[in-house]
């Protein structure tokens, strides 16, 4: 079962200021390509959706329209605060459909979600797709290739 988490800034699909909640999402699974211990099963979901990575520090959300990585600890900097960002800045990075990845301008948080998306496995939801790697969470439009890599050492916009 995968966890859910509300969140919200004026470009996020939830509402300002929505409540975080845990809820339970429809999950399919899809059949390995190859052996199950050598193709890691992908997770598919049709709502939204809540997972953090195995150390615990980046928890993400993602939707059929929108992924959202949130980090504890880091040793990087993100970039200048923008002017009318009034709310917390520079804990997250978001991707949306058809749009660029951006820093998180928010008064909430994606952390909230306890299941865990083990290293190697990803999960999809329409077009956007986060996998889980040793190396952090990469999350992305597959239809644009737009997205974004976090982790404890750096971040990536692309």
């Amino acid at each position: 079962m995968i966890a859910l988490a509300g969140c919200g800034n004026s470009s996020d699909p939830q509402p300002a200021g929505a409540p975080l909640a845990k809820t339970h999402a429809s999950v399919t699974t899809s059949t390995p390509r190859e052996a199950p211990d050598q193709q890691p099963v992908d997770q598919e979901v049709v709502e939204f959706s809540g997972f953090v990575s195995p150390t615990g520090n980046v928890s993400c959300m993602i939707d059929t329209s929108w992924a959202r990585c949130d980090i504890i600890d880091n040793d990087w900097s993100p970039p200048p605060r923008p002017a009318d960002c009034e709310f917390d800045y520079g804990q997250g990075i978001s991707v949306s459909s058809g749009e660029e990845a951006q820093f998180v301008c928010a008064g909430d948080t994606a952390f909230g979600p306890d299941e865990v998306l083990p290293y190697g496995q990803s999960i999809t939801a329409g077009p956007m797709r986060c996998e889980s790697a040793e190396s952090g969470i990469a999350c992305r439009d597959t239809e644009t290739g737009h997205g974004f890599s976090i982790s404890l050492e750096a971040y990536r916009l692309f």
